[in-house]
C-alpha cells in the first residue's frame, strides 16, 4: 500500500489534502491525473447503471436535509460505533477491529471488552466501550442552536427515499424500476484509514431499486451477479474478489439480508468493495410515519396499494478507484529503450481503457516547429473525444515511460517522416507494438480501438 500512496501522489493521482499546513487526518485531493480517473469511475457506473437500462433514472440530492430525515432513517439513534480510548496513551480504537484482528467476533453488549484486548499501539489497557455518533453536526442560520442543527449526509440513499414519489410520477415508472445517484457522504470515523479505503469524506454511487416483495429474492440475486460482473468487466480477476454474506449480527438495522463484494487490499486482505441489501420496506415505512405522507405505490393492474420493498447496490467510488488502481499497477523489467537501460525496472498501470485517465498521447519526436504544427493538429482532432496530453521534453523512450506509467493506452509519435507520408506511429501500452496509421484515418483509427 506504501508503494501506491508514494506513486499516486508523484504521479498526480491524489495528494494528502492540506498538506502545506501538515495536512488533516484520512483526507485527500485528487490531482490532474487522479480526478480524471475517478470521473472516468463513476461514468463508468454511470453507463452500467442508468445510461444502459431502461428501468433506472439519475438523481441528484442535497447533502443537507431537513434533520427529521435522519430521525426517520435511525441514523440519529442507532448510527453509531464501539468506541474504545487507552487509557495510557490516549489513542481512541474501535471496539469491534480490535476483536476482529484477534478472530473473535464482534458480539458484546457496550460496557465489556475482553481483558486480553489491549491498546495495539502502547498495549494500554482500554476502557469501557461506548457507543459513538458518526454523523457531523453543523447548524442553520446565523445561531449556533440545537433548534438549528442540521447533519452532513452520512449516505446518499435517504435523498432517494424521500423523492421516491417525486421521481416515480414525474417519470411516470413502474415497478421495478431504480433510482441512482452518485455523491460526497460524511462519517465521523473513529480510525480511518489505509490510504482513501476509509476516509471521513467520501464518495457513494449508490441505486435504489423498488420491487414488489414477493419479488425481492429474484432481483436480490440478480443485482448481485450485475455488480460483480461490472468490476470483472473493468479488468479484475475473479481470484481478488469474492462475494461474503453477512450474518445475522452483522445486518445493519434496516437490513433483511446483506452481502458485500470484498477485494483483495494488501495489508487487509478481502474487505468490503461493495454492498447488495436487501432494505424491505424499512425506510419507506418510516418516512411514511414521520413525515405523515403517503408513499404507498398503487399497482393500476391489480388494483392495490402498498409500500415496495428495496433491493440497494452500493459501491464506493473511492473503493473502486484504489481497488482499479492496486490491480492495475505492474512492475517490470526495463523495455523503453536502450537509452534507458539504466533503469532496472519500470512501471505499467495496466487501467482498462475506459478508466485510463489520458487516453492518447501526442509526442512529436523533436521540437522543431514544423512537427510541433503536426503533432498540435492532431491533438486538436482527436481532444474533442478523447483526453489527450501533449508531451515533446526527453526522449522518445523517457516519454513512453511516462505515459506507461500513468496507464495511457496509446501514444501517437509523429517523426520526420510524418511530414512525408502523412502517416504517424501508434504505440500500444500493454503489447507495445508499433503500427503506421494515415493522419486522415486517425480519428477512425482510434473509435475503433476505444470505443
Amino acid at each position: 500500500m506504501d508503494t501506491i500512496v508514494s506513486f499516486a501522489k508523484r504521479r498526480g493521482f491524489i495528494f494528502p489534502s492540506s498538506e502545506i499546513y501538515g495536512g488533516i487526518s484520512s483526507t485527500y485531493d485528487y490531482g490532474p491525473l487522479g480526478v480524471e480517473f475517478k470521473n472516468n469511475v463513476k461514468r463508468a457506473w454511470w453507463k452500467a447503471m442508468v445510461q444502459e437500462r431502461n428501468d433506472v433514472v439519475g438523481l441528484d440530492a442535497a447533502i443537507l436535509m431537513h434533520p427529521t430525515t435522519w430521525e426517520a432513517s435511525g441514523h440519529v439513534e442507532g448510527f453509531t460505533d464501539p468506541l474504545v480510548d487507552c487509557k495510557v496513551c490516549k489513542k481512541r480504537w474501535r471496539a469491534d477491529h480490535l476483536l476482529e484482528a484477534k478472530g473473535m467476533k464482534p458480539d458484546f453488549r457496550p460496557g465489556a471488552l475482553d481483558k486480553n484486548i489491549v491498546c495495539p499501539d502502547c498495549g494500554g489497557e482500554l476502557s469501557a466501550v461506548r457507543n459513538f455518533n458518526l454523523m457531523f453536526k453543523t447548524f442553520v442560520g446565523a445561531v449556533e442552536e440545537n433548534t438549528n442543527q442540521i447533519y452532513l449526509r452520512p449516505e446518499t440513499a435517504q435523498g432517494i427515499y424521500v423523492n421516491f414519489l417525486n421521481v416515480q410520477q414525474s417519470m411516470r415508472r413502474k415497478l421495478p424500476f431504480g433510482i441512482a445517484q452518485i455523491g460526497k457522504a460524511f462519517r465521523n470515523e473513529i480510525t480511518p484509514g489505509h490510504f482513501i479505503f476509509r476516509t471521513r469524506e467520501f464518495e457513494q454511487m449508490e441505486q435504489q431499486y423498488f420491487v414488489r416483495p414477493e419479488d425481492t429474492d429474484k432481483y436480490f440475486e440478480s443485482w448481485k451477479e450485475m455488480r460483480m460482473q461490472w468490476y470483472l468487466n473493468l479488468g479484475i480477476p475473479k481470484s481478488r474478489l469474492r462475494f461474503r454474506e453477512h450474518e445475522k449480527h452483522e445486518l445493519a438495522h434496516y437490513a433483511k439480508k446483506a452481502v458485500d463484494i470484498e477485494y483483495d487490499y494488501p495489508e487487509m486482505g478481502f474487505s468490503e468493495l461493495a454492498g447488495i441489501h436487501n432494505r424491505s420496506d424499512w425506510d419507506l415505512s418510516r418516512h411514511q410515519k414521520f413525515s405523515g405522507q403517503d408513499l404507498q405505490y398503487f399497482d393500476q393492474e391489480k388494483n392495490e396499494h402498498f409500500i415496495p420493498w428495496i433491493i440497494e447496490t452500493s459501491d464506493g467510488a473511492d473503493r473502486a478507484v484504489l481497488a482499479f488502481l492496486l490491480d492495475a499497477y505492474e512492475e517490470v523489467k526495463t523495455r523503453s529503450g536502450v537509452d534507458d537501460a539504466k533503469h532496472k525496472k519500470e512501471i505499467v498501470l495496466r487501467l482498462h481503457k475506459d478508466l485510463a485517465p489520458i487516453k492518447i498521447a501526442i509526442l512529436p519526436l523533436s521540437k522543431k516547429e514544423s512537427l510541433q504544427k503536426v503533432s498540435q493538429d492532431i491533438q486538436k482532432s482527436l481532444w474533442k473525444k478523447w483526453m489527450t496530453q501533449y508531451d515533446e521534453t526527453g526522449s522518445i523512450g523517457k516519454r513512453y515511460r511516462r505515459q506507461d506509467e500513468i496507464g495511457t493506452p496509446y501514444c501517437v509519435t509523429v517523426d520526420f517522416n510524418s511530414l512525408e507520408d502523412k502517416k504517424v506511429t501508434v504505440r500500444d501500452r500493454d503489447t507495445m507494438e508499433q503500427e503506421r496509421v494515415d493522419i486522415i484515418d486517425i480519428q477512425n483509427y482510434f473509435e475503433d480501438k476505444l470505443k
